[in-house]
């Protein structure tokens, strides 16, 4: 596995902290869906749809990097670019958190 594959994370990490992932997960994504476009006029409908997007895909990225016993850096880069793309930022800071999720 490449350093660029994301952190590795012990199945007894995992194990132990998988309630408070899907947590972050599930909260990224309920208001990630929840948001409207700053602005009306269907640009900015087409550039929210694709935030949105962005923010699903990239938990889902964190999800199946989860899985596998990692946090996916390109998921977490990708989720939390959207977030904040969303004006969601502290919701992105808490995704960057779960870097150090099996630090606590």
């Amino acid at each position: 596995m490449t350093q660029d594959a994301g952190k590795v994370i012990s199945a007894q990490d995992r194990a132990r902290l998988d309630q408070i992932f899907m947590q972050v997960i599930l909260d990224a994504q309920a208001q990630a869906q929840a948001t409207r476009p700053a602005q009306s006029g269907s640009l900015a409908a087409m550039f929210h749809k694709e935030s949105v997007t962005d923010a699903l895909q990239g938990c889902a990225m964190l999800i199946a990097g989860w899985n596998e016993g990692r946090i996916d850096e390109a998921g977490l880069t990708r989720a939390t670019k959207a977030m904040r793309a969303l004006e969601l930022g502290e919701l992105a800071a808490r995704l960057e958190r779960l870097r150090q999720i099996d630090e606590a």
